[in-house]
């Protein structure tokens, strides 16, 4: 279970879940906002427990969810953590709902990030979206102790694997 937590903007758009259950996924819930940039609208996902960022288009939003965990696959696929690990996280996402956002710190990250999105996709237009979640992930971010996302992202994952084995 997953809860994608939209700011004000985005929510207008989907339907809202007021008492969402808590995380089962390694990254926890997803805070995601809207950027109104051209060509495309796109929104902004970021991992609670990481700061992790993925980058999708705004369009069809009743599919945001779905779109998000194959996005959410690619990016950890990129940043090398084991494929049963994101099997394995990617299952626990096909559970979700959406809710208001609740934690200013992440909220804070979330709007440094969209700030430093907008940049990149006006300088560099020529980006996917996969190399756009991926740079955005190098950004050493405050609140994880000036780690980037996706080296704490890997912690996390290595983390969880070291927890599993001895588990069993």
């Amino acid at each position: 279970m997953v809860t994608l937590r939209c700011t004000q903007k985005l929510l207008r758009r989907l339907e809202v879940t007021d008492k969402p259950a808590a995380p089962t996924t390694v990254l926890g819930d997803w805070y995601a906002n809207i950027l109104f940039s051209r060509p495309h609208q796109l929104v902004l996902c970021v991992s609670e427990r990481s700061l992790l960022p993925v980058v999708l288009l705004a369009k069809e939003t009743q599919t945001l969810a779905s779109r998000l965990a194959g996005a959410v696959g690619q990016v950890l696929q990129s940043l090398g953590v084991a494929p049963s690990q994101i099997e394995r996280e990617l299952s626990e996402m096909r559970s979700f709902a959406y809710s208001r956002t609740q934690n200013r710190r992440v909220l804070g990250s979330l709007k440094d990030l969209m700030f430093q999105l907008s940049w990149y996709v006006h300088h560099s237009p020529e980006k996917n979206l996969l190399e756009q979640s991926l740079h955005l992930a190098e950004t050493p971010c405050s609140p994880i102790g000036y780690s980037s996302p996706d080296k704490l992202t890997v912690e996390l994952f290595q983390s969880a694997r070291v927890d599993a084995e001895a588990f069993h």
